[in-house]
């Protein structure tokens, strides 16, 4: 934690604080950007209050006292609710704009960790309580240099490996066949020799099931993969290392020769892609601020005059870090409208879909964002794949 870097992003903002709070580990994202460790026992409240300006405050359990002891700051216990809400109260006394892991009206998710009841707590004492979302992009989204340069092993690997999948593909549909659940066993066993590591296992789906973004590959009842098959790849993983983050794509082809409509189609969920990461860059090398929505509704206005507005149902990106959906802006206007800044040295996807009843296109790229530049960070597809 720097708290000279939190303390003066509080004051950019106006902030007279950021209050962080747990119980029983809910809230992930205080133990990344306060560096708690994650296996610690909680069974307890504890609060920590890092103030625009002054010395950290403390408040933990008097049975677990110990938890906040590695940050800088003086620390008062409590036993009883009424001590804690005393000596909450009194913490925040000289502070009215408070900022917590809240979203207004649950628009991110990822964001609204605090419980109703304790918010309702913090405004009793005539405190306003504001959204931490822009100070959790600054401060836990953010990537460092080597969390980039881990990003980039992980690019390198996985799109060697996502080209070699469609090749083998092709290999065994004319070698006796294969099926999706194969695919994807082929696919970890090639992680496994990269030195990757993932939380879920990646997607493989053929003809109708591309059309599920969200698709599950099992055992089963996976389908097989034949001549004339429709096939999308959705890929992510990161560098079996500590604090490595995620590189994730989706690339689509077909067993043989695509039709007009699976052409029509490509087309126009990778023009849609253009779109989105031309304006996230047009945006950042102006030096104009830039939220998640914004990209969402240029994306989205796309295909919707290409006339499949009501085939694209998902968001079209995501914040990408430790996690393959991580805790930055995500590019949604859809599902939410995200109204987080997109920041420097943070990273997410890109990635449209248009999901038609026998087959789906979706096209997924990275952005990576840097002070005054944002790159893809992998191979770009063009065309459908030849399997």
């Amino acid at each position: 934690m720097n708290l000279a870097d939190i303390q003066s992003a509080l004051r950019e903002r106006n902030f007279d604080g950021w209050l962080f709070y747990d119980h029983h580990h809910r809230d992930p994202i205080a133990y990344r950007v306060l560096g708690l460790r994650d296996d610690l026992f909680v069974t307890r409240r504890w609060f920590y209050l890092i103030p625009a300006q002054g010395e950290p405050q403390k408040l933990s359990h008097r049975i677990e006292p110990a938890h906040l002891d590695p940050l800088p700051g003086s620390k008062q216990l409590y036993s009883g609710w009424q001590e804690l809400q005393e000596k909450l109260r009194v913490i925040l006394g000289p502070y009215k704009t408070i900022a917590m892991q809240y979203s207004p009206n649950n628009f991110v998710p990822y964001i609204g960790l605090v419980d109703a009841g304790t918010v309702e707590l913090v405004r009793s004492f005539g405190k306003t309580v504001v959204t931490s979302g822009d100070l959790v992009g600054r401060f836990e989204a953010a990537w460092t240099e080597e969390q980039i340069a881990s990003h980039f092993f992980a690019r390198d690997a996985i799109d060697k490996i996502t080209a070699a999948a469609f090749q083998e593909i092709g290999r065994r549909v004319r070698n006796g066949g294969t099926n999706e659940y194969e695919i994807q066993k082929w696919i970890l066993e090639a992680f496994a020799r990269e030195g990757l590591g993932i939380a879920e296992a990646p997607n493989v789906s053929v003809n109708a099931n591309s059309s599920d973004p969200h698709y599950e590959v099992r055992a089963d009842r996976a389908a097989r993969i034949k001549e004339g098959d429709f096939v999308l790849l959705d890929i992510w993983g990161k560098k079996n290392a500590p604090g490595s983050v995620y590189y994730d794509i989706t690339w689509t082809g077909v067993v043989g020769t695509p039709s007009a409509e699976q052409l029509k189609v490509f087309d126009i969920v990778k023009g849609a892609r253009d779109v989105g990461i031309k304006t996230v860059q047009q945006a950042v090398s102006a030096g104009r601020k830039l939220a998640g929505w914004e990209v969402d509704n240029a994306v989205r206005e796309f295909i919707t005059r290409a006339g499949y507005g009501d085939k694209f149902v998902h968001r079209t990106g995501h914040s990408i870090g430790t996690d393959v959906h991580g805790n930055g802006a995500n590019m949604d206007g859809l599902e939410t409208k995200d109204e987080r800044e997109v920041q420097p040295n943070t990273c997410f996807s890109i990635e449209p879909g248009i999901y038609m009843p026998s087959f789906g296109v979706r096209s997924e790229v990275n952005v990576l964002v840097r002070n005054g530049s944002a790159e893809v960070t992998g191979k770009i597809q063009q065309e459908l794949v030849r399997i």
